[in-house]
Parts: structure tokens; sequence; C-alpha cells
């Protein structure tokens, strides 16, 4: 019992000399702020779908956005007269590249910038061109006329134009730099060579003084019975930027954003994801391939891709959560 009774006494008085060490100190966890996030309760602007339907409508009536064609000419200054109406400061981005054809062309990029002198910016982009070739008619006669491009193309530009007027009337606590990629629609099929040269060469030229925090693409957004997927390339890229904006979007009742993960896209925003602009895509991709249940939107890289399938309440559908996006998200 003598010993039991040591050694109880002995591990005791090592527990108390243990215990009259220094105190540990517990590490404090310092709560840090997320990079962005959504504060509702802002006033949010109007978005006016009649003038994006306007806007894409103009645009389809130059005709094909082809480089070299007095269509390209006229468009191109449209669109940059448009975003200096509406307050931008703009830079035109203008290069020359080779494409399947053989062909050097040349081409330009537009970038309009709002509140330039915010180091914190986000990027807001589509593609102004149109396809110059119809490879998906069923008519192989057809293959070499050129895509009127009313929702490929169009429709992302004249969403961004038409918010081009909200952000220049309602200044934003951070900076927005909208670009209108030319050259994005040259490839043929089977072969990524010809897609995406502005937004390629963007990426390695990059003309923008800051660094955007994030940037949104819209792609093939007009049409009647648009459904946007989380793209799987921009889940990959930016799964939280696609998160924040697909639940506001679903939290303001807009029903076309959908949790699915679609195919991986090979759009613009891939160029800019590989020079680490994080860089996510609303886009119909359920229209790519022309292979839809519905025979009318079957209509990609095809001459039918005209104003008849565009409509405005999907503009403003689109519209107003982006543009509720924009005037709620906090970037910290």
């Amino acid at each position: 019992m003598k010993l039991i009774l040591l050694t109880i006494v002995t591990i005791t008085t090592l527990v108390f000399l243990t215990g009259c060490g220094k105190k540990e100190e517990v590490p404090v966890v310092k709560e840090t702020a997320p990079a962005f996030e959504i504060k509702k309760g802002n006033k949010i602007p109007q978005f006016d779908s009649l003038l994006a339907f306007e806007l894409v409508a103009k645009q389809v009536a130059f005709g094909p956005r082809v480089s070299g064609t007095p269509a390209w000419a006229a468009t191109k200054e449209f669109l940059s007269n448009r975003l200096v109406q509406a307050g931008a400061i703009v830079k035109h981005q203008d290069f020359e590249a080779r494409v399947p054809t053989g062909e050097t062309l040349k081409f330009t990029n537009l970038i309009g910038s709002f509140n330039p002198q915010a180091e914190k910016r986000i990027l807001l982009c589509a593609h102004w061109d149109s396809r110059p070739h119809a490879d998906q008619e069923a008519d192989s006669g057809k293959h070499k006329q050129p895509i009127p491009g009313a929702n490929d193309g169009a429709s992302g530009t004249g969403v961004l134009l038409a918010l081009a007027d909200v952000l220049g009337a309602n200044k934003l606590d951070y900076g927005v730099d909208i670009v209108l990629f030319d050259a994005e629609d040259y490839g043929r099929s089977g072969s990524l060579e010809g897609y995406c040269i502005g937004s390629k060469y963007f990426a390695a030229n990059n003309p923008l003084t800051q660094k955007p925090v994030f940037g949104i693409l819209l792609d093939l957004v007009g049409d009647k019975e648009a459904i946007y997927m989380r793209e799987e390339g921009s889940v990959r890229f930016a799964g939280d930027v696609v998160d924040l904006v697909w639940k506001f979007g679903q939290s303001e009742g807009n029903t076309r954003f959908k949790d699915f993960v679609s195919q991986p896209v090979y759009d613009d925003h891939i160029p800019l994801n590989e020079v680490g602009i994080r860089t996510i895509n609303i886009i119909d991709a359920g229209l790519i391939g022309a292979d839809s249940k519905d025979p009318r939107r079957n209509y990609w890289h095809t001459l039918k891709d005209d104003m008849s399938n565009i409509s405005a309440t999907t503009l403003y559908d689109l519209g107003k959560v982006l543009t509720g996006f924009l005037y709620s998200l906090k970037i910290n």
C-alpha cells in the first residue's frame, strides 16, 4: 500500500509542477471577410430589356459582323459610340491574326471602363463578331455564308450595352470593365485553333490597369426558352463565383438558372482563366450542337440564328439578375 500511495503522491506532484509552468496560449482565430459577398438592401436600378432587344436587333441589321466587311466596320463604330455615350472610357485593342482559311485579318476588341480610378474591379464580357460560315446548315451549299449571329454574339453584347447605360447613370463602389471580344467564332469543327482569337489576344496582351476580382462572360443568352446551367469549366476555375451568381438569381425567383452542370464549353472565358482572370460563362449550353428536341432551337451556327429566336423577356430575366447582382455585390 505504501508503494501505491507514494506513486500516487509522486504523480500528483508532477501534475502540479507541470501545471505551474507557463500557460499554453490558445491561438486566436481571426475571422476574415470573404473576398466578395452579396449584401442585399441597396436600391437596384432598372434594367431596360426593350432597349437591350433593340440593341441586339441593331447589330443584326448591320449584317454579319465579319472582319473586313462594311457591316463589321459599322458595328464596331456603333458599339464604341454606345459605350462612350453611356459614360465609359473606351479603348480599342486592334490586332491582326491568322484564321483557319490562311488569311490574316484585322480585328478589334472594345474595352469600356466605368469608374476607372477604382482598384477593385470586375470584368463583364461577350463577343461581338458573328460566325463567317454557316457550317451547321443541312445544305452544304450554304456553308460558306456568314450567319446573322443574333443569339451567338449579339445577344450578350446587347445585354452589356443596356447594362452600360445603368452603370453610367448609377455609380458603383468598384470599377467595371466591359470587354467586347472580336474573332470568337472563326474556328472549324474538330479544332480549337480558330476559336476565341480575340480573348486569346486580350489574355496575352492584357490592357487593363487592374486585375479584375473575377469576370462574367455572356454568350448565347437571348433565346426564348434559354436555360443557364452551371458550365463545367466555370465551375472548375471559379466555382465560388458560379455559386454566388446562381444563388442570387435563384433568390430573385429566376427559374432560368439551373443547378445542373453542363458539358464543358470552350469559350472566351477559358483563355482568361488560363492567365488567372477567374471568369465564369453564362450560356445556354443546350443550343450547342443544334441537336435539341425542339426543332426551333436547332439554329446554332446556321442562317436561322436571327431575331425570330430572341426574346425581350429572356433579356429582361438575365439583365435584371445581373443588375441586381452588381448592385448587391460587396468587394472586401
